[in-house]
């Protein structure tokens, strides 16, 4: 790489260049694979000094270099073969199943308090379904998509609703109930600081984190109450009044060959060839988590704390491999439980495998652009530029805000929130120990700022994943989330102000 003409760590405002541009364009043109693209080639023009072609080379260079990242292909393969499993569950009547016992108990709802009772209580089951299910926000997000998407269609609720549920009960459940890879990570970091209780600190900053909290709260408020901000409220009046549960033009981040799946004929739906891959899936998460770590955490616990050894295996583990290995082992089982049940045949398995990895081929394009305009941030030091930036303007009572707006714009323009949280917890906690402000109130706002930022990003995984789930344009899930983040965003950005004076 060419010396850095600006600074010895990052490249200045030029380092900011590449994600903005990738989230103008995504929103300008709603061409999301174009913008990735171009915004990935803007960062290679910067660092090859403005040479057009070394740039050209260096970019198809860049996106080949994702792969040689173990984590990141098998992420990208996870996320091929999540629709193999979801062909296998919809053919198999697994789906239709779980809908029609869902049906049964909405049928006497309905009985009891009509229709538009109805279509409040489907989408607060998502969300709680969505927070239930902690152990990870990409499981999260696609479990709450998959189960929920042909009910929102039925009741005439729009993919954007669905796709801002999955998006907002993911990752919020997963930090305030961190017994995940999530909590994991943050011990981790905060053990790499200096703290001798990690686990404690952790708990108690939670107590903190106003973000996360003020979302879950948010979204079934504005369920129940049907309070519909403007980009959602025209998605609903579109799908009440035509119809059509995506506006004219959108592009869904799942092809039809799997939002279209029917149960097979002569096959009778039944509700647990969904629920028996799925609850595989996700029981596996944690497991396959706690034994890929299991020898590093031996190295690092006391001996005989099983307790302690466990959480900590969790928190080495690999999470590429629990998630691949994960929805591999899942398929595996649909496999034998349906050619147990004679619902298919080995070449018809096979048939459907292939078709739900082509389906999902779309998504893993966008995964590998994603991860590509990450890589060249990181090269730039996108994240220490801002970091450092924002360092510059300090008051005792202000860090707290100040941490929250900064792990804000770097999750938002990054598009990973576990990357914010590694570059700001480094930040917030000497910050917070030198000015006297309280250490708890700063690592919250950190965490908080970091899913907060990756809620607005169109180029985080899990805005990408929600999206898909849902079957939704994903720049029309990230106009009409926003507006939603940005209510809960400067609710907290409030209380850390108040927060930081009066702590």
């Amino acid at each position: 790489m060419p010396a850095n003409p600006y600074f010895m760590e990052h490249w200045g405002l030029l380092s900011i260049l590449p994600p903005i541009i990738a989230i103008a364009l995504a929103i300008r043109t709603k061409q999301v694979f174009f913008a990735l693209g171009l915004g990935v080639w803007s960062g290679y023009l910067i660092l090859e000094n403005g040479n057009l072609l070394d740039s050209f080379f260096a970019t198809l260079q860049g996106i080949i270099t994702v792969f040689e990242d173990a984590g990141n292909t098998r992420t990208i393969i996870f996320c091929a073969l999540v629709g193999a499993l979801i062909v296998l569950m919809q053919r198999s009547g697994g789906v239709e199943g779980f809908i029609l016992k869902i049906n049964e108990r909405l049928t006497k709802i309905e009985q009891t308090s009509g229709p538009e009772h109805t279509r409040k209580i489907v989408p607060i089951l998502a969300w709680l379904l969505g927070v239930l299910v902690f152990v990870e926000t990409s499981i999260s997000s696609l479990t709450v998509g998959t189960l929920f998407r042909p009910l929102f269609d039925k009741l005439k609720i729009s993919r954007e609703k669905l796709a801002w549920i999955a998006d907002s009960s993911s990752a919020p459940a997963s930090i305030l109930i961190p017994f995940n890879g999530w909590g994991a990570f943050i011990m981790g970091l905060l053990a790499g600081l200096g703290f001798e209780d990690p686990f404690s600190t952790m708990i108690k900053a939670l107590l903190f984190n106003f973000y996360p909290i003020l979302t879950l709260l948010i979204v079934p408020l504005f369920i129940w109450m049907n309070w519909n901000l403007k980009g959602m409220k025209k998605a609903e009046e579109r799908v009440l009044n035509s119809g059509k549960v995506l506006p004219d033009g959108a592009q869904p981040m799942v092809s039809d060959e799997i939002t279209s799946v029917e149960t097979k004929e002569n096959i009778q739906p039944k509700a647990f060839n969904m629920l028996v891959p799925l609850a595989t899936m996700v029981f596996l998460m944690p497991v396959i988590l706690a034994y890929t770590g299991w020898e590093e955490a031996l190295k690092n616990t006391v001996q005989g704390n099983f307790a302690d050894t466990l959480f900590t295996a969790i928190g080495k583990g690999s999470g590429s491999t629990s998630v691949l290995a994960s929805v591999t082992i899942s398929i595996l089982v649909g496999f034998v439980l349906y050619m147990s049940q004679r619902i298919f045949n080995l070449a018809e398995l096979m048939d459907m495998t292939l078709k739900g990895i082509s389906g999902l081929v779309p998504l893993a394009i966008l995964m590998v652009l994603a991860f590509a305009i990450g890589s060249v941030c990181k090269q730039l030091g996108t994240g220490l530029f801002l970091a450092e930036v924002s360092s510059q303007y300090l008051s005792p009572g202000l860090i707290p805000a100040i941490i929250f707006v900064t792990s804000s714009i770097i999750a938002f323009s990054t598009g990973t929130s576990w990357g914010t949280f590694a570059i700001m917890l480094a930040i917030a906690v000497p910050m917070a120990r030198e000015m006297g402000t309280d250490v708890y109130l700063a690592i919250a706002a950190a965490l908080g700022g970091g899913v907060f930022g990756d809620h607005c990003s169109p180029i985080s995984d899990t805005t990408i994943i929600s999206s898909m789930s849902a079957a939704c344009d994903h720049v029309d899930h990230v106009k009409t989330q926003v507006p939603y983040a940005l209510i809960a965003g400067c609710l907290t950005l409030v209380l850390y102000l108040i927060s930081g004076f009066a702590l």
